[in-house]
């Protein structure tokens, strides 16, 4: 059984710059088939936004995908974790903060990101949210 966020998280999480378009992240979300990109400015962590975010904080309100940028979208004040924190530390962040998905960084930069569904697929794999999490996508 793991037992650090280096064990289950998802490593090289895809990143892309602020400026980047909400259209183009919401292709490349499709494309990998993810639910979450970081946003980085020259290797340091500036946001993580979801597909919720890119459907509630900008195309609900109107936004041009083409023209708003991911920065508009995305979270900023984030919790992070380090990829040598014990897992029990990764479910109390999540919990206290009511958040799905927490970014893992080390030494400033980000290196990975853990979800729920990690921790599902990783302690409760015969649960809905584990056997879920665990199945191979649709393409």
């Amino acid at each position: 059984m793991a037992q650090h966020v280096r064990d289950i998280m998802t490593a090289e999480p895809v990143k892309v710059e602020p400026q980047t378009s909400l259209a183009a992240v919401a292709q490349i979300m499709r494309d990998r088939d993810i639910g979450a990109v970081l946003v980085t400015e020259e290797d340091h962590l500036r946001g993580l936004v979801t597909d919720r975010d890119l459907v509630v904080r900008a195309l609900a309100e109107g936004a041009d995908p083409q023209e708003t940028t991911v920065a508009r979208a995305c979270s900023e004040e984030l919790v992070t974790l380090t990829p040598d924190e014990d897992l029990d530390r990764a479910v109390q962040v999540m919990r206290e903060h009511h958040i799905r998905r927490v970014p893992v960084v080390e030494g400033g930069e980000p290196v990975g990101i853990i979800s729920l569904g990690d921790l599902a697929v990783e302690r409760q794999p015969k649960s809905a949210l584990g056997d879920i999490s665990a199945a191979e996508p649709n393409v």
